[in-house]
């Protein structure tokens, strides 16, 4: 039996601290993915709070085919798609810096090439459409295979691939100065 297996058996049983061994293993991603996809750190985290509320309601009838981690990343890609339909078409979805940049040896002016660059991508990252941006989400910060994010979008694999390589080659596009403002 896995560990996550395990921690569901206790969260189910009514065990608090299986709750908070979830969310400590998993936080950083989720909050990570949510926050890729709202640019709102502060609703990323009212994102993770209800799929972890939704779960200690649903533990009891929850039946996991795939892994914890896949179960917790499609809620919060769901959550956060339900907030982007409701949500005004002027905000724009950035990439998360935390734990991109480390400081490291880095001196003054390479910390600042790399602020520069980050928010390049950021902007780059605002102009791909939503379900571009999930895909290559889900992909890169849940490590989640196409058939998944297939699931996760209510598509064929073969279109979620398509997002995903369509999304990157946009990115790549706009970060050499090829692409100004397209949408898909």
């Amino acid at each position: 039996m896995t560990d996550d297996r395990r921690l569901l058996e206790r969260l189910e049983r009514g065990d608090k601290d299986a709750l908070r061994a979830i969310y400590e293993k998993y936080e950083g991603l989720l909050i990570g993915l949510a926050a890729n996809l709202l640019d709102d750190p502060t609703l990323a985290e009212d994102v993770l709070q209800d799929v972890l509320i939704a779960l200690v309601r649903s533990v009891h009838r929850l039946n996991l085919r795939r892994s914890l981690k896949a179960y917790l990343a499609t809620a919060v890609a769901n959550r956060t798609r339900d907030y982007y339909r409701r949500r005004p078409r002027q905000q724009v979805v950035s990439i998360d810096e935390a734990g991109h940049l480390a400081a490291g040896d880095q001196g003054p002016v390479q910390m600042v090439i790399s602020d520069e660059q980050m928010q390049q991508v950021r902007s780059a990252v605002t102009k791909l459409s939503y379900e571009q941006r999930e895909a290559i989400m889900l992909r890169l910060h849940a490590d989640m295979k196409f058939r998944e994010i297939a699931a996760v979008q209510k598509v064929s694999t073969k279109t979620a691939l398509s997002r995903y390589r369509y999304g990157l080659d946009k990115l790549r596009s706009m970060l050499n100065g090829e692409v100004h403002d397209e949408s898909e």
